[in-house]
C-alpha cells in the first residue's frame, strides 16, 4: 500500500497572476514594473501636464480658444484632411504591399528601399524637396504652393510607409494554398479576397491607418516650405500650437494639443471596432 504526500496549496493571497491567468513571478513583476514607470514617464505624465495646462483658464477659457475661428479652421483643416490621407493610404498602402509581395519585376529591391525614405528623411527636408518639385520653379510645371492640396501631399508623402510595413509582413505569411483552394470550389477572386484574405489583414491595415492618421495631425515639418501656414486657408494644427506658445499663449497651445488628442483617441477606438466587425463577419 502507498502513501500519498499531500502538498498544501499556496495560499490564495500570496499569488500574483498574469492577465492571461499565468502567475507572476518575481522578474516578470519587475519587469512589469519598470515598463509602467518608464511609459509614465514617456507617455502618460506629459499627457497628464497637457491636460493640467489647458484646464488652467477653465472650461469656458477652453471652448473659447478651441471655438475661435482661426483655431477651428486650422482643427478641421488638419483632421479633415488626415482623414483623407488616411483613406488613401488605406486603400494604397494595401495594394503597394499586395505588389511586393505577390509580384516578381524589375526594380522590386529598389521599390522596397524607396518606400521608407518618408521614415528616414527629416520632413523639414522632405518639405525642401516637395517644395522644388511641387513649388514655384517646379520642373514639372506643377505649382501647388501655399494650397490646401500641398498640405494634403506634405501628409501624403509622410504618411506613406505606415500601411505598406503593416499589412507586407503579415500578407507574406498567409498561405496561397487557401486561396487556391477558395477558387477551386467556386469562389470569385473578390467574394476570396473578403472571406480569407481581407480578415486576415484587418488587423495590420487598422494599426497602419492610426499610425498614419496620427502622424499627419501632428505633422509640421513637410508643411512648413510648401503650404505658406496662411491663416483660415493653409495653417494646420501644429503650427496653430507653435504659434500660441510663441506668443507665450501655453494654455490655447495646451488646449488645441488636448482636442487633437481626443481626437486621435478617438479615430482609435473606430478603426479598433471597424477591425472586430470586419474579422467577425469574415
Amino acid at each position: 500500500m502507498t502513501s500519498t504526500t499531500l502538498v498544501p496549496d499556496r495560499p490564495a493571497g500570496n499569488r500574483r497572476s498574469a492577465p492571461g491567468g499565468l502567475p507572476l513571478t518575481r522578474v516578470s513583476g519587475l519587469g512589469l514594473g519598470v515598463a509602467m514607470v518608464w511609459f509614465s514617464l514617456l507617455v502618460l505624465i506629459p499627457l497628464a501636464a497637457v491636460a493640467v495646462t489647458a484646464s488652467q483658464g477653465g472650461w469656458s477659457g477652453f471652448w473659447r480658444t478651441v471655438t475661435n475661428e482661426q483655431t477651428a479652421a486650422t482643427i478641421r483643416l488638419t483632421v479633415g484632411t488626415a482623414l483623407l490621407v488616411t483613406l488613401v493610404n488605406i486603400v494604397m498602402g494595401t495594394l503597394i504591399a499586395w505588389v511586393l509581395v505577390r509580384d516578381r519585376f524589375f526594380g522590386k529591391r529598389a521599390l522596397e528601399i524607396l518606400i521608407d525614405v518618408p521614415f528616414a528623411l527629416p520632413t523639414i527636408v522632405a518639405g525642401l524637396v516637395l517644395l522644388s518639385l511641387y513649388g514655384p520653379g517646379s520642373p514639372l510645371g506643377v505649382n501647388i504652393a501655399n494650397t490646401r492640396i500641398a498640405v494634403f501631399l506634405a501628409f501624403l508623402f509622410v504618411t506613406l510607409p505606415f500601411i505598406v510595413r503593416t499589412v507586407q509582413p503579415v500578407l507574406a505569411e498567409l498561405d496561397p494554398e487557401v486561396e487556391e483552394a477558395a477558387a477551386s470550389l467556386g469562389s470569385s477572386r473578390y467574394t476570396t479576397f473578403r472571406r480569407i484574405v481581407l480578415p486576415s489583414l484587418t488587423p495590420a491595415i487598422a494599426a497602419g491607418a492610426a499610425l498614419s492618421f496620427a502622424r499627419a495631425v501632428g505633422e509640421y515639418g513637410s508643411l512648413v516650405l510648401l503650404s505658406g501656414n496662411l491663416p483660415m486657408r493653409t495653417e494646420v494644427a501644429s503650427v496653430r500650437i507653435l504659434s500660441s506658445i510663441e506668443n507665450d499663449n501655453p494654455d490655447s497651445a495646451a488646449a488645441v494639443a488636448v482636442v487633437l488628442l481626443a481626437i486621435s483617441l478617438a479615430v482609435i477606438v473606430v478603426l479598433d471596432a471597424i477591425q472586430r466587425r470586419v474579422m467577425r463577419r469574415g
